[in-house]
């Protein structure tokens, strides 16, 4: 992986996809020293300082809660998207705009309510993706390796399922007769979606194909199958064709990979069979076909963009492939048109987690930024005084930076002064993961092209362990405050929108004083309008 690149820029100011060498170093040196140096005159003053400090004291004097029913609920989940990573992320944000890195904004940086999530499993205090989903999205902590049951179902024994199933606020929001969507850059049978809607103590049983004998025996039912069977989802966004059809089923957009053919062994189409259950419904497999949904048309829709996960960012087929922004949007365009509401799930699963899991820090910041942009258009979308959206992570990683590096720098280089041991070192690091490298007996003396380095070798980096933040704007967003356990998030967003076990909730009232407001101030001003007119 070639990482060096990553923090340089062409004469158009894109990112370099080959290492761009002198000229494009010369000519971000000279954007990035033109826009500090700017920046650096203020920021040497004392007025500068005061004054920023001011302005945000003036809004946190003027902010109040929100506090009636939320109509719609949106809980976007940056997967392994730690605080760290958020850092990073924004630090990467203001170098694609050609800005201060450390002084660019996140769209999440202006959410006006933030928590701390404590994110450990029941079994482990290193959490997993499906643990975690089970928690934020039914309000119960479980152990590892599992979704959608409580801590007393045991990893892959099917028994144990049975009588310890626990619903998500997705399911339950679907019951009161919201709309509800999934739109995830990974496959949608992966953990984090599939604990909103399935029941399995073992996470990777995505078809019938990768159960185990015990399991079939016993009668549990994949993951895949269980998207269409047990929640009536009306938006499902992502990837995973390859568990929906029958074995050796050729993949539209790769008909000759062998890799890529289904690999149900029921012989079951679970995509005709979620047609046939919804007659108001359109399937898709790439994005000119998502870009020609008709939005009049379609109550229903189900995309399915790659046979099990979505490409990263950085090597995304624009043409067939949508972004995790025009997925989100799309979905909210249909949803919406529920006059009840709805619930929408958005994960960047992926490809944040993965790009950490491989040490490619490119990789994983990227889809950070590309996740940034998928929240700052839902809230261009949306009402916020009828929308609580909450942004957070399931876990951490094991992922830092630091070295005395210098502002203006890419977030990508390596440190300005080299170890005691006399080699350069990278700016970021990993604790642990494929970053490790020992070359004759001592840290490889990197130059142009690496990895992010690692202390300890592991063919793939692990979770870390520590809080994760919550952020939240909109009705009731002042209910996320404090240190909180995982679970919260779904009860938290449950009482918000008065959805079961909170259906008596005393802000619904406010919400009907409100809107029965909204309806007579209308009326005035459409009376005003008409005698101002004779």
């Amino acid at each position: 992986m070639n990482t060096r690149h990553a923090g340089y820029f062409n004469p158009r100011g894109q990112p370099c996809s080959v290492l761009c060498g002198p000229p494009g170093e010369a000519i971000i040196t000279v954007k990035l020293s033109l826009s500090l140096s700017l920046s650096a005159l203020e920021e040497k003053t004392q007025e500068y300082w005061n004054q920023k400090a001011k302005r945000d004291l003036d809004s946190a004097l003027k902010m109040e809660p929100i506090n009636h029913q939320a109509k719609n609920l949106i809980l976007f989940l940056g997967d392994g998207m730690g605080v760290s990573t958020v850092t990073a992320m924004r630090i990467l944000k203001g170098e694609l705009l050609n800005i201060s890195g450390e002084a660019a904004t996140l769209t999440t940086d202006t959410f006006p309510y933030l928590a701390l999530s404590k994110t450990y499993n029941v079994d482990r205090r290193i959490p997993d993706s499906a643990g975690t989903g089970t928690a934020y999205h039914c309000g119960v902590k479980a152990n590892a390796k599992t979704v959608g049951v409580s801590g007393a179902a045991e990893p892959s024994k099917c028994s144990t399922t049975f009588g310890n199933e626990v619903t998500s606020v997705l399911h339950r929001a679907k019951e009161q007769g919201k709309s509800v969507g999934i739109v995830t850059t990974t496959r949608v049978q992966h953990a984090s979606p599939a604990a909103s809607y399935a029941h399995s103590v073992n996470r990777d049983w995505y078809s019938d194909a990768d159960l185990s004998k015990d399991a079939i025996d016993g009668g549990c039912k994949d993951i895949a199958l269980q998207l269409i069977e047990n929640t009536d989802i009306d938006v499902i966004l992502g990837g995973g064709r390859i568990y929906m059809t029958p074995q050796g089923t050729p993949d539209p957009e790769y008909p000759s990979s062998t890799s890529s053919k289904g690999m149900r062994k029921d012989n079951k189409n679970l995509i005709s069979m979620w047609q046939e259950k919804h007659k108001v419904s359109k399937y898709v497999w790439n994005k000119v076909e998502l870009d020609a949904v008709d939005l009049r048309t379609t109550d229903y829709l189900m995309g399915l963009f790659e046979p099990k996960d979505m490409k990263y960012e950085l090597n995304r087929n624009k043409t067939l492939d949508p972004s995790i922004a025009e997925m989100t949007e799309k979905a909210i365009e249909i949803l919406k048109k529920n006059p009840k509401g709805f619930f929408l799930f958005v994960e960047d699963n992926g490809r944040i987690d993965h790009g950490h899991h491989d040490t490619k820090a490119k990789q994983a910041l990227t889809e950070g930024v590309m996740f940034d942009q998928a929240i700052q258009r839902t809230l261009q979308m949306i009402n916020e005084t009828e929308t609580l959206t909450v942004v957070t992570a399931d876990h951490s990683h094991v992922f830092t930076f630091g070295g005395n590096t210098y502002r203006g720098t890419s977030i990508f280089d390596l440190t300005p002064k080299l170890a005691m041991d006399g080699l350069p070192y990278t700016g970021i690091l990993y604790g642990n993961g494929p970053g490790f490298s020992i070359v004759n007996g001592t840290r490889e003396n990197i130059t142009t092209d690496y990895m992010q380095q690692a202390a300890v070798q592991l063919d793939s980096e692990t979770h870390g362990g520590e809080d994760v933040a919550i952020f939240a704007k909109g009705p009731m967003a002042h209910l996320f405050h404090g240190v909180k356990e995982q679970n919260y998030v779904a009860h938290a967003m449950a009482y918000a929108g008065c959805i079961k076990p909170y259906t008596e909730c005393p802000h619904r009232d406010n919400s009907v004083a409100i809107t029965q407001a909204n309806t007579g101030l209308v009326a005035v001003l459409l009376s005003l309008s008409y005698l101002v007119g004779r």
